[in-house]
This record gives C-alpha cells, structure tokens and sequence, in this order.
C-alpha cells in the first residue's frame, strides 16, 4: 500500500459517496483512510472514478447501492464497479481481489453492524480452551 497519504479533497469525496452509498451518517477517520488508501492502491483511477460517481449521484440520487449498481451497469460499467468494490471494502473489510487483496478492517466490517448487539465478532475466543465442544 502507498505510504502517501490522500489529498484531503479526495478523502472527503470518498467519505462522502460512502456515505450516500451505505446509508451511514459517518465513519471513524483512521478507518476511512484505511478504506481509501487501499482502494486507490487497487485502483490507479480510483479518486478520478469516486469524482464521476459523486457527480452522477449528485443528478441521479439512488440508494441502496443496489439501486446505483443497476442503474449504472448500462450505461457506466466501470463506476457500477467501483460502487461494488467500494461496498466490498466498507462491508467485507477487503480491497482489491486476488493476489493484490489487502484485508483493511475485520472486527470493524461494516457486515457486524446489524448483529453487534447480539452475536460476538468472530475474531476472539471468548471462552476457554475447546470451550466450543461445551454446551451452552
């Protein structure tokens, strides 16, 4: 991943488009950053494609990222792309695919969210050693 740091600007494009995309009225900065470097790490036109979809939602509205997904297949597949590839990474906490796939968040997935308050993320053992062959 890149060690230079993204203009401002394009940093709060992205945070922006994320928002309208995903519904959220936020994200923690440190993630944000995460997210973005590694998506135009991914993807050289990354910042440029962001600006072009901020446009288009700007004069075609539209969430749930599905709805922009559809709607832009026919006629701009490449941003049909990066709304995929930006929900992947806020959503799964992976960027890119492949060989080039950088895991960006985990426990932090945007997938936990709905569960949160009822299921453990998997990613500790909270119990004792094989305490998964106990009953509960």
């Amino acid at each position: 991943m890149s060690s230079t740091p993204a203009a401002p600007a394009a940093l709060d494009r992205f945070i922006a488009v994320s928002m309208k995309l995903t519904g959220r009225s936020g994200f923690d900065s440190l993630l944000a950053q995460r997210v973005h470097a590694a998506l135009a790490h991914a993807d050289a036109q990354f910042d440029a494609k962001i600006a072009r979809l901020d446009r288009w939602l700007s004069t075609h509205g539209g969430t749930p990222s599905d709805v922009v997904t559809a709607a832009l297949h026919a006629t701009q597949p490449d941003l049909a792309k990066t709304v995929g590839d930006t929900m992947r990474a806020w959503y799964l906490g992976v960027a890119g695919v492949g060989a080039q796939a950088e895991v960006v968040a985990f426990e932090r997935a945007l997938m936990f969210d709905p569960v949160r308050d009822m299921l453990t993320v998997p990613s500790y053992c909270r119990g004792q050693p094989a305490d998964w062959a106990s009953k509960p």
